[in-house]
């Protein structure tokens, strides 16, 4: 008499197909989590020939365009605009980002005043005991991020000598991968079973959503950030590099992002302007902003590229992000995306 376990094994795992998926899981689950560290510069690698990719396909289908020269062509604009971000977009964010954490103190002060204004003219609401509590609470956070700064500083070496290696690793290896993707594919169909159709199923529908998604966002970022910081200079608002990159990179989060920027931003104009009407124009341009970007950028960018429900959305960057960290948070929605594609993919089960 068959067992529940072995009935189960053979409803879901008969097909040798569906083994080979599940293998090829298992295994690039284990690589990442085990060796995800040391194998950093050859993921990210392998990710950025990905969305270049794309690029290099349209270019070589242009007639007299062999590959090897649109292979040159996209790498050399990649190496532009990485160069353009290190050596512009880089310093004037670390630069903003001192002066803020040097004003600190003073916020704290100002925020300290606020609140015991705001004790004495709501005591109802809001007690004199209970603003002494909330800036105790303020200033032990202050110190903590004080000391986290300083161990950080202190790592900074080791921080250096890493994005060293990544810059002169992550290129040369994404060259390799856009020059010789015919033969690096080749070799590791060779580890394919023969029968691969579920395996390719599942790679059509991640390669046909998460190329254009991700390369989607990447646009998304460019055109939030943009947009912000140039609103921010008319409006003559302090730290305006730093609030835009902050609220150009909240995109990666949906729903979430947003919120949270939100308070960065509303704090530096508070600060500036007070409760003048400049503090709310900044807000309402805030908040124009973020609603052009859900309402007209992403249907125009993905056009539902990516279809999750957004329980499955904050479902997939808190547990990534999670287990990952920042690098969770920023490839959530397209590891949700493969995720799917597995769960589209496998067999019910059900008999025909």
């Amino acid at each position: 008499m068959n067992s529940p376990l072995r009935l189960w094994y053979q409803r879901y795992f008969s097909d040798p197909q569906v083994l080979a998926l599940a293998l090829l899981l298992v295994v690039g689950v284990a690589v990442v989590v085990l060796w995800g560290r040391i194998l950093a510069p050859l993921i990210a690698a392998v990710i950025i020939a990905f969305l270049l990719d794309a690029a290099v396909e349209r270019l070589a289908c242009c007639p007299g365009m062999p590959r090897l020269v649109a292979v040159g062509i996209v790498f050399t604009l990649f190496m532009a605009l990485v160069i353009g971000i290190l050596l512009i977009l880089v310093p004037l964010v670390l630069q903003q980002a001192g002066q803020l954490l040097r004003e600190v103190p003073a916020m704290l002060s100002h925020g300290q005043q606020a609140l015991m204004q705001l004790s004495q003219h709501y005591p109802a609401l809001f007690s004199e005991q209970q603003a002494l509590a909330l800036i105790d609470v303020l200033r032990g956070e202050a110190a903590r991020l004080g000391q986290r700064i300083l161990s950080l500083s202190l790592a900074s070496l080791i921080s250096v000598i890493a994005l060293l290696v990544y810059l002169v690793l992550v290129p040369l290896l994404v060259f390799f991968f856009l020059k010789d993707k015919a033969l690096i594919l080749a070799w590791l169909r060779r580890f394919l079973p023969v029968r691969n159709g579920l395996v390719r199923q599942v790679w059509r529908e991640v390669h046909a959503g998460l190329g254009s998604y991700v390369r989607g966002k990447f646009l998304e970022i460019l055109i939030v950030w943009f947009v912000t910081w140039v609103t921010f200079l008319l409006l003559g608002m302090n730290y305006a590099m730093l609030l835009s990159v902050l609220v150009g990179l909240s995109v990666i989060i949906p729903y979430v992002g947003a919120a949270v920027v939100t308070i960065p931003v509303a704090v530096v104009a508070y600060l500036q302007w007070g409760l003048d009407s400049a503090f709310w124009y900044a807000l309402v341009a805030y908040g124009v902003i973020q609603f052009l970007d859900g309402n007209l950028l992403v249907p125009l960018l993905f056009s539902e590229v990516v279809k999750l429900h957004p329980v499955a959305i904050i479902a997939a960057v808190l547990f990534f992000g999670g287990l990952w960290g920042l690098w969770g948070v920023f490839f959530a929605i397209p590891l949700a995306t493969v995720v799917k594609a597995v769960l589209h993919a496998w067999p019910s089960g059900e008999p025909a």
